[in-house]
């Protein structure tokens, strides 16, 4: 397994992420015309620079999400759950990731999909081995709606107080939201109270905006 922290190298995915940028101020821009936009705004992904930027909403409606070969492409507001979604362990241990929660997305520039997994550091990326992520899209093929870049699919495997796999189909900017509040909140070796709490809250967010995608369960 190899596994290193993103940083500055530009095949990182969107290395910059939300967390670490600083305090914004009093009144935040477009990150592309410089318009003022609230707190609530939504975001494009620069595909070649691995940038999540802010926009407003005119700038944010030049960009689709797919289907052009565009350097910029706006994040889609799409949540899917998989309710059928199953993965026993020999299938997991071939990813060769060292924990339970990550998420997955296609960078597009590399051509192949990607794994991050949040801890107090931050985001951490793990390589995954050649074929094992491409093996399990093919035993469930619901998988493959991600869209390259700007959508992702998170994982939460079972633990002692989830006797399921949880596994939803995201916007990328939440999973960076994911990542900045839990290094915020993380406390100890595992966490601790807090980050558990922000973890819980944020599935049962991503539960309650979710519907439920076309059926084909991971064996």
């Amino acid at each position: 397994m190899s596994a290193r922290r993103p940083g500055d190298d530009p095949l990182a995915v969107l290395a910059r992420v939300s967390a670490t940028r600083p305090a914004p101020p009093a009144e935040e821009r477009c990150e592309m015309c410089a318009e003022e936009i609230g707190e609530q705004h939504q975001h494009v992904v620069d595909v070649v620079g691995r940038g999540l930027l802010c926009t407003c909403r005119p700038c944010y409606l030049l960009f689709p999400a797919s289907g052009v070969e565009l350097r910029y492409r706006a994040v889609p507001d799409r949540y899917l759950s998989f309710p059928e979604f199953e993965l026993n362990a020999g299938r997991w241990d071939e990813l060769e990731i060292p924990v339970g929660l990550v998420f997955f997305f296609v960078n597009s520039v590399l051509g192949r999909t990607v794994a991050f997994y949040p801890g107090p550091a931050g985001a951490t990326e793990s390589e995954l081995p050649l074929g094992a992520w491409e093996r399990i899209v093919a035993a469930n093929p619901a998988l493959g709606q991600l869209v390259p870049d700007v959508e992702a699919l998170l994982v939460r495997l079972p633990d002692r107080a989830h006797a399921e796999a949880a596994s939803y189909l995201l916007p990328i900017d939440r999973c960076y939201e994911l990542v900045g509040a839990l290094r915020t909140g993380w406390r100890g070796f595992d966490g601790g109270q807090e980050a558990r709490a922000l973890l819980e809250a944020f599935f049962a967010d991503l539960a309650r905006r979710s519907t439920p995608a076309s059926s084909g369960a991971v064996h």
